[in-house]
């Protein structure tokens, strides 16, 4: 089985192109040595980022229903010491036998009974809203962190080692070892590489299968087409990035 991280959007017919996504990183062995990270490794770093994204959203959340509660609590506390209030007035006009006076003071009481349990729904409306601002506003932080730290990842491993980025060669080949015709285009700055280790690559097709490598001097210094009689394949590591970003965002719109 292949360990490309491949996107399900990006597969074509003939003549099309299929993105093939990798995320690549070198991690230390026990030995001291560096590995290229595999699929399942790939996969458990996004979980990671999205458990992490998971947790963070449901605190922010509990501080929510906690601002609710309070506010909830706090109306209740007034419409009781207002029922407490009323019927001491009720009892005071009823003593001094001035019915008049008990009206307006009950409608005064009411008044501003009424302006407390508006001014209440205010409060309750105005921190809702502030606290969505700011879950919305961490979710943002928390999306550009783990971005800003994949990047980061799959640059400093294509940088330090020539092998990351033949390795994601390989992986890409062995996605096209079906094909009857090979065409690998790379840039400039890996040709030499690719090229020293032309024999192990055409190793993976049968000895019947023309395989090309090419140099293209417009390319980005990762970037990888691999041409087949089927269509193109395009070994890229930005679309791992577009990928994890498609996941946190579509975490954050669900709100589990």
């Amino acid at each position: 089985m292949s360990n490309i991280f491949r996107s399900s959007r990006t597969i074509s017919e003939e003549g099309k192109v299929k993105e093939i996504t990798i995320r690549n990183m070198n991690m230390p062995t026990n030995d001291g040595k560096e590995e290229v990270l595999t699929k399942e490794i790939l996969f458990q770093e996004r979980d990671r980022m999205l458990m992490d994204a998971r947790k963070l959203i449901e605190i922010e959340k509990a501080n929510l229903e906690q601002m609710r509660q309070t506010t909830l609590e706090d109306i209740e506390a007034m419409q009781t010491a207002w029922a407490e209030e009323k019927t001491v007035l009720q009892q005071q006009a009823y003593d001094e036998g001035f019915q008049v006076g008990f009206e307006e003071g009950r409608n005064k009481a009411l008044s501003e009974m009424q302006s407390a349990v508006k001014t209440a729904n205010d409060m309750t409306l105005q921190s809702h809203e502030n606290a969505l601002k700011h879950l919305e506003n961490q979710e943002r932080v928390i999306l550009d962190i783990a971005l800003g730290a994949a990047e980061r990842i799959i640059g400093k491993s294509l940088n330090e080692s020539e092998d990351v980025y033949l390795s994601i060669v390989k992986r890409g080949l062995k996605e096209a070892r079906e094909m009857k015709e090979i065409k690998l285009y790379v840039s400039l700055d890996h040709y030499e590489i690719i090229s020293a280790n032309r024999a192990e690559l055409a190793a993976i097709f049968p000895p019947d299968v023309p395989f090309l490598i090419f140099a293209n001097d417009d390319f980005d210094v990762n970037d990888c087409i691999i041409e087949t009689n089927h269509g193109r394949i395009v070994v890229s590591v930005d679309e791992q990035l577009n990928e994890l970003k498609e996941k946190l965002v579509e975490l954050m719109e669900s709100g589990d």
